[in-house]
């Protein structure tokens, strides 16, 4: 075990973390995360459902048959900060003068095309008309005009947009009015997470920016409440203290500040399964706060998500007879179909040795198997994006499931394993549809689920000297590695992420 001193231990105990966690963390340093193992890429056919139109109406209604009698939610992760989406106009505003050169000068010297396409485009942006106004006539010209456009926008003196949380910039611009990604979420929720004239969604937010939130709801819940016919019910979390992880040193001890603590940092996105699990309904829907779309698109997106809860409550429907079934005696007969509803409906792979064992070990497998918690994953066609995608993997006993795989748990200079991600076709566009309670309606402990192995190992630095961090296994990777699990195809127009601010210029985002 880690030498810990009284201070240090004082440390976890406010936090909230045991020390069995920290040595398992710091165990996790010394051992080091294996890259995951490939088997082949999940493809239609193979791993994803593609649906024709009229199995996608069917689905849909599927859901709206039974909607009535389901509690739903919306679950989505808005802790982002705007800081990363502004990084390259940060970079313009340390890097040009106007009053020393030319804006197409610095564009020439500087090769900073994002620079370009942001200054030739700001009448595009949805915060145009607000610079605007509250930059006035203090530019002398156009070069000018687009320097303190930038500044406006960014400075703590100005609207400050790089503290912000992605969630409340504007990110679509009306007739009268502009969008925020908030408001956003809550159009869709009226649209596919309501029942009884009630929508609940819950927001994972960061505390700095609680009231900022509280106050965004507060403006534009009302209106879009009338103008939805719905009821919102909206509740926010924090990132819990007690997901932070240890960072090292070179020599796995823990990293300690200048000051003599621990140095603990936020464990990534896959802190919110602790959120997740918080939650409870028989249907959540999980999307990110930066992938919304304009009106125009509203039905389309909200119709795929009703299709992938028509899929999760079919399936659902099924799984939830045969666990009751399996409460009692069932015949070799029925427990062959159980195992054959697993493997085609719910992607299951049994173990290689399964023949091998006896009825009793089979069942008490299957059983295991289907009581679990499901995901509906939406998939779309491969765009070039970065980030993770669908593949059959296999485990270290030589298990093979279904996941989602970021390219950073890849072994690139593995010829066959690159090869495999080569043939991927698809990506996940973290679109999520869950069934997290069991058939007799509690609901399961998604930290059962989690696969500690799937986390991420990095380098930093702090205060000039070298650390090994770790990142939590994936809200949508490792965290639901143990979930069944089924990959949908769904249509490329569900997908409009912002990941920087030109983003906001593509036609999905320009009304």
């Amino acid at each position: 075990m880690i030498e810990l001193s009284p201070k240090d231990l004082e440390q976890l105990d406010s936090k909230g973390i045991s020390k069995e966690k920290v040595a398992n963390q710091i165990q996790t340093f010394k051992e080091g995360i294996p890259f995951v193992q490939l088997s082949q890429a999940a493809v239609v056919g193979n791993g994803i459902l593609r649906f024709s139109e009229k199995e996608q109406l069917d689905l849909l209604q599927y859901f709206e048959d039974n909607r009535k009698e389901l509690e739903l939610l919306k679950f989505v992760p808005a802790s982002g900060a705007a800081s990363r989406m502004f990084k390259a106009m940060f970079n313009f505003l340390d890097s040009y003068d106007p009053s020393k050169e030319k804006l197409s000068d610095y564009i020439e010297r500087t090769g900073d095309t994002d620079a370009k396409k942001f200054t030739e485009h700001l009448s595009d942006f949805p915060f145009y008309e607000l610079i605007m106004s509250r930059i006035g006539d203090k530019a002398s010209n156009k070069d000018e005009e687009a320097y303190l456009f930038v500044k406006e926008m960014l400075s703590e003196e100005g609207l400050n947009y790089g503290f912000y949380p992605k969630g409340l910039l504007p990110f679509h611009k009306y007739e009268k009015s502009t969008a925020t990604p908030f408001e956003e979420h809550l159009k869709e929720a009226a649209l596919y997470a309501k029942t009884k004239g009630k929508a609940n969604l819950h927001f994972t937010v960061s505390e700095q920016h609680d009231e900022m939130f509280v106050k965004e709801e507060a403006m534009v819940g009302p209106k879009v409440s009338k103008k939805t016919d719905t009821n919102f019910d909206v509740s926010y979390s924090n990132q819990k203290p007690s997901t932070d992880t240890i960072a090292v040193d070179m020599e796995n001890q823990p990293f300690k500040n200048s000051d003599g603590s621990i140095l603990f940092r936020p464990g990534g996105h896959g802190a919110l399964i602790e959120n997740l699990n918080d939650q409870d309904a028989d249907i959540i829907f999980i999307k990110n706060i930066d992938n919304v779309v304009i009106d125009k698109n509203l039905e389309t997106v909200s119709n795929s998500k009703k299709m992938l809860a028509g899929v999760l409550k079919k399936v659902q429907d099924k799984a939830f007879a045969y666990a009751k079934l399996l409460e009692g005696d069932v015949s070799i007969e029925k427990a062959d179909e159980i195992k054959s509803f697993l493997e085609k409906d719910l992607n299951v792979r049994m173990p290689n040795n399964y023949d091998d064992l006896s009825v009793g070990e089979q069942k008490a497998l299957i059983k295991d198997r289907i009581n679990r918690p499901i995901r509906i994953c939406g998939m779309v066609k491969n765009e070039g994006e970065p980030g993770g995608g669908p593949f059959w993997v296999k485990d270290s006993g030589g298990n093979i499931s279904l996941q989602i795989i970021e390219s950073a748990q890849i072994d690139m200079d593995n010829n066959d394993q690159a090869a495999i991600l080569q043939n991927a076709t698809h990506f996940n566009p973290v679109d999520l549809v869950c069934g997290v309670r069991n058939h007799k309606g509690g609901k399961f402990n998604l930290l059962d689920y989690v696969d500690p192995k799937q986390g991420f190992i990095t380098g930093k630095t702090k205060e000039g000297k070298e650390l090994k961090a770790l990142e939590l296994p994936g809200l949508w990777n490792g965290a639901m590695a143990f979930w069944n699990t089924i990959f949908v195809e769904v249509p490329l127009v569900t997908f409009n992420p912002v990941k920087t601010v030109n983003d906001l210029l593509k036609p999905t985002h320009q009304v």
